[in-house]
């Protein structure tokens, strides 16, 4: 991406930085000038509040809204005569160090000059912001991007977001999102990469170094805030902030690895999670933000926590008011104070009062302004302007980046007598009415998102130069299409508010009105191809069952549009894999691939693990995804190497076009000292290959990588008595035992 060459060689030169030494000393000056005032207002972040011609908060106005006690059209009009209150006068005062929800240049610099000019001391402001899956150029939701496998992928979108959220002012992204989500219900499961450790480990890691460039303090660079630590994704029923209660080994081994991954690619921030993890919630929990973090993982990080978390604590009914939970905060290791103001109301009052020492809150200051030399800020406390803004957003590079995220995140789950992919001179007829809306395609946490600037999919169907009518929701005419149409093409799912944060839901079947069109679609006898927009997995049997093919399509970004229209006519070979089960119901939630077994697993006779009215097995497992060609797997090996093990397979391409497949490598173990999934994903690899190519796949897998956690929490790496398996998805695969 180009920017205007003197200011970003302004940036390039390196000799302006400081090191860690220098910047410890730097620190340890500024301390020493600082009031108490100066100190908590570095640990408080606040976000621009509304003010306007309404008598209640702007946070009791949205709950109006969508309690349905006010309409859609009276919160329009209300917010039209509101004006934002950036606090001025407290940043003057050096009482706020950080701002979140602020994603333009020209206001970030504002502030930004009343901190550095203004204050006594001018230390520069930090800006936070929500910068989840791209920033004005929507990139997938992370848990369609998860469907890739592609490191390199998450890596370079992440990039692109951090080029064009730096341009606006943003100097810290609140992702990536870390958590392990094994409950379609939740809805935050679309911020994630779905069920599976090793996926997220590896997704987080990548989306860390693509966000944090190669230097912190270059102009294009934003610090990575892992989030929400910790298990806040095996939330209790699948319900938003709900309760986490778990065993340490499962702490241990299915929930922690993935953040610790982000640690260790460079994470520089870290928000603790909503929840309670066994009674204890994250927000005062020393246990993971002092000994786990920082003592085990060596972080020496800001910490931030989620909004208004701290006052919350009082609710959770740990704390006796908000000066007993800033206390329990500040000592458990929480650096700074998002929006609740707990801090800058009691820390004062508690460190005068001698609660709590001094020194903790100066660790605690010590942390930000570390990010804050870090990130160059006292140096160029500036880092973009109006000219840099303008040429930074949905660049040609960035839409074709986009685009390929969005063809690599699209799985085809069913393809019966290869219907797809189309001809182009197939008549399509087109029901739904996500398919004309281009903001559906966002979905949820793009918030510096214009969905004017998306695709839609009758846009992009249109700019293939498709032969297609569309009927919307317009079941009267469903004969009539079908008479004139050879396909008939249903765009069902989710609505993107229906996934995201505060969108739990108890049933994750379509919605019954989705159904009835399907019927009456898949009655006319005509074939019925079903694109789902979705930010969950779905309980769709009676779709897999009908339909003539199904493409999981989530919810693609800008992109979108063109996207599932390259893929329906075949201009792109789909290649995606689920990172998530796709269960037969609702009631069967959580359903995950690595389960632990029972003494009587699920089978036909009746006094087995399962449910009498669901089949045993999910509509489509994880790893699960279809090609337009096919591949075949032969000669697994498994043989031990002195650090672990080493697998090899044979795979080849037997299908007439070229294609990509992800190899995916499992293992589990017999007996052990502990009861184990019955089997878990220990590596992938993903392949290009022509028609007719072989490759020969070696994975070589560390035996520390394959341990896990006995009834002590001794952590066993033996190698006894296990079985691998290699193949094209979590069910489909050869094994052989080591």
């Amino acid at each position: 991406m180009m920017y205007q060459k003197a200011f970003y060689d302004g940036f390039l030169k390196g000799e302006d930085f400081m090191g860690a030494e220098e910047i410890g000393k730097k620190i340890d000056e500024l301390l020493k000038k600082m009031t108490l005032e100066e100190k908590t207002g570095q640990l408080r972040q606040c976000g621009p509040s509304l003010v306007g011609a309404f008598e209640v908060s702007f946070e009791e106005l949205l709950d109006m809204m969508f309690d349905g006690r006010i309409s859609k059209e009276e919160f329009d009009r209300l917010m039209g005569t509101a004006k934002q209150d950036f606090r001025e006068e407290d940043l003057r005062a050096g009482r706020i160090g950080s701002y979140n929800g602020i994603g333009d240049a020209e206001t970030a610099n504002r502030l930004q000059k009343i901190a550095v000019e203004e204050t006594r001391l001018g230390i520069p402001l930090l800006f936070g912001y929500d910068v989840i899956h791209g920033f004005r150029t929507v990139t997938p939701i992370p848990l369609a991007e998860s469907c890739a496998w592609e490191d390199g992928l998450w890596e370079r979108t992440a990039r692109l977001a951090a080029e064009e959220a730096t341009a606006a002012g943003v100097h810290m992204t609140f992702a990536p999102m870390a958590d392990v989500a094994k409950d379609a219900r939740w809805g935050r499961v679309s911020e994630g990469a779905g069920e599976d450790v090793l996926l997220n480990a590896h997704y987080g890691a990548s989306k860390v170094r693509g966000f944090q460039g190669k230097e912190l303090s270059a102009p294009d660079a934003m610090a990575a805030c892992v989030k929400h630590f910790a298990a806040y994704g095996a939330v209790e029923a699948g319900r938003d902030y709900n309760r986490v209660d778990l065993s340490r080994q499962k702490l241990y081994e299915e929930y922690l690895p993935a953040y610790k991954a982000c640690i260790e690619a460079g994470a520089r921030a870290v928000m603790p999670a909503f929840n309670d993890i066994n009674g204890v919630p994250c927000s005062v929990n020393k246990e993971l933000l002092r000994d786990i973090l920082r003592e085990d993982w060596g972080f020496d990080g800001m910490t931030v926590s989620d909004a208004n978390a701290i006052a919350e604590c009082v609710t959770h009914g740990i704390a006796r008011d908000k000066k007993d939970a800033a206390k329990q905060a500040i000592l458990a290791g929480m650096d700074m104070d998002m929006t609740s103001d707990s801090y800058h109301e009691e820390l004062i009052s508690l460190v005068e009062s001698g609660e709590v020492d001094e020194k903790i809150l100066d660790e605690a200051v010590s942390h930000i302004l570390r990010i804050k030399f870090e990130l160059g800020l006292f140096e160029h406390p500036y880092r973009t302007g109006a000219e840099r803004e303008r040429e930074a957003f949905l660049t040609p590079e960035a839409r074709k980046l986009a685009l390929e995220a969005a063809e690599k995140s699209i799985v085809l789950l069913k393809n019966d007598g290869r219907i797809l992919p189309l001809k182009k001179e197939t008549r399509i007829a087109v029901f739904g009415s996500m398919a004309e809306s281009a903001g559906e395609n966002t979905g949820a946490w793009a918030v510096g998102a214009h969905p004017e600037e998306c695709v839609s999919l009758l846009e992009g169907l249109q700019n293939e130069k498709a032969d297609v009518r569309f009927y919307g929701e317009n079941m009267e005419q469903i004969k009539e299409a079908a008479e004139s149409a050879d396909v008939l093409l249903a765009v069902l799912g989710e609505h993107k508010e229906e996934s995201g944060e505060a969108a739990s839901r108890a049933d994750i079947g379509l919605h019954a009105e989705q159904l009835s069109l399907f019927e009456e679609l898949v009655a006319t006898e005509k074939p019925v191809i079903v694109l789902l927009m979705n930010g969950r997995p779905l309980a769709i049997p009676e779709i897999a069952r009908k339909a003539s093919a199904v493409i999981e399509g989530w919810q693609l970004g800008t992109e979108a549009g063109n996207a599932y229209a390259r893929i329906l006519f075949g201009e792109t070979n789909p290649s995606g894999k689920l990172t998530v089960t796709f269960p037969y119901s609702s009631g069967q939630c959580p359903m995950y691939y690595a389960h632990i077994n029972t003494g009587r697993p699920g089978g036909k006779s009746k006094f087995t693990s399962k449910y009498l009215d669901t089949p045993l097995e999910p509509v489509y497992p994880f790893g699960f995804g279809l090609s337009y060609t096919e591949f075949s797997y032969d000669a697994l090996s498994v043989e031990k190497s002195g650090a672990g093990v080493t697998i090899r397979i044979s795979v080849k391409n037997v299908g007439d076009i070229p294609g990509e497949e992800v190899v995916q490598c499992y293992y589990s173990r017999r007996t052990a000292k502990r009861v184990g999934p019955v089997r878990k994903l220990a590596a992938y690899q993903k392949l290009f290959l022509e028609p007719g190519e072989t490759e020969k796949v070696v994975f070589e897998l560390k035996k520390e990588d394959l341990g896990y956690y006995d009834k002590d929490m001794n952590y066993v790496t033996d190698l006894e008595d296990m079985v691998f398996y290699a193949g094209t998805n979590s069910q489909d695969t050869l094994e052989q035992a080591l």
